[in-house]
């Protein structure tokens, strides 16, 4: 496997790697672009790379590195989770992000001065290590409703929606046609016809150490304001404000009405199951499916 690399990285005055923009890509004869990259200020420095498979197994110990990786994640030529990002917080540093680019955070002071009394005309979007994912990447036939809300890094498949309160982290994303109106943490994946209801949350690997991968699978609905700390497989429905962890006790009714108790994570990754909590008892329930989701093919063509 050969990957190519050619990009742009932003310094600061001091010499600091801000970011890098990596427009041109060759991954196993797939490309993004044939453009040539030129620059024409000291403030930024041409980078080529050429990885193995061997690169993508390796901790990241560079800026130049955590970009490539996070623009092989969004440009959809490796899928979430399976490269090594160990190290991607220790070399990503924090940048004031404006509408005139990445600043480092010690020039910051000296260019909104010179901003306040000029033409005023610099803001801050945000202080942060990851950029916005459509600062350097446009995917096709996906709308976002607030680019803000999408990092890059994020794997965003065709006839993917992104309504104003969803939220897609690195390292994760959609595999299909999805409606996301919820979040989607990192390491979190979501399969084709999928929908997370408003508000709705998935719990991700960067919080309290934890590993465990959570995705959803196939034709699934996360309710307005539920969550999931386990994964679901195709077919599977969670009521609206219901939040299920790994160590939910959940009573499981089968088809002859017999029910019994489990914890949550004994069912993880199970097909057609309908998750709801009995307003009486206050039970979590999980019960044969028999209704199927499924998303407004108009509003996903996303042309």
């Amino acid at each position: 496997m050969k990957i190519f690399g050619e990009g742009i990285a932003t310094k600061s005055k001091s010499g600091q790697i801000l970011e890098v923009y990596f427009p041109n890509i060759e991954f196993d004869n797939k490309k993004t672009n044939t453009k040539s990259v030129e620059i024409d200020s000291t403030n930024y420095q041409i980078i080529k790379l050429d990885w193995t498979e061997t690169n993508l197994k390796n901790p990241i110990k560079t800026v130049i590195d955590a970009y490539f990786k996070l623009h092989l994640l969004s440009n959809k030529f490796v899928l979430p989770n399976t490269i090594n990002l160990d190290g991607l917080f220790e070399a990503l540093p924090n940048v004031v992000w404006t509408n005139k680019g990445p600043i480092s955070i010690d020039e910051i002071e000296e260019r909104l001065n010179k901003s306040k009394s000029d033409k005023n005309d610099l803001y801050i979007r945000s202080l942060d290590k990851f950029p916005c994912l459509t600062d350097y990447i446009i995917p096709n036939k996906v709308r976002i409703a607030d680019a803000s809300r999408v990092r890059l890094g994020a794997y965003l498949s065709e006839g993917t929606t992104i309504m104003h309160e969803g939220f897609v982290n690195f390292n994760a994303g959609t595999l299909g046609k999805a409606m996301i109106e919820g979040r989607i943490s990192a390491g979190v994946i979501i399969g084709d016809n999928s929908d997370l209801g408003g508000g709705s949350s998935t719990m991700g690997t960067l919080s309290g150490g934890n590993n465990t991968k959570i995705s959803i699978g196939k034709n699934c609905l996360l309710g307005a304001n539920s969550g999931i700390g386990i994964s679901l497989g195709d077919d599977c429905i969670v009521e609206a404000g219901l939040y299920i962890t790994a160590g939910t006790k959940v009573t499981i009714i089968d088809k002859d009405n017999r029910d019994n108790f489990v914890k949550a994570r004994e069912l993880s990754g199970k097909s057609n199951l309908l998750y709801i909590r009995d307003s009486l008892s206050g039970k979590v329930i999980a019960k044969i499916n028999k209704s199927k989701s499924s998303l407004n093919k108009i509003l996903h063509e996303n042309d």
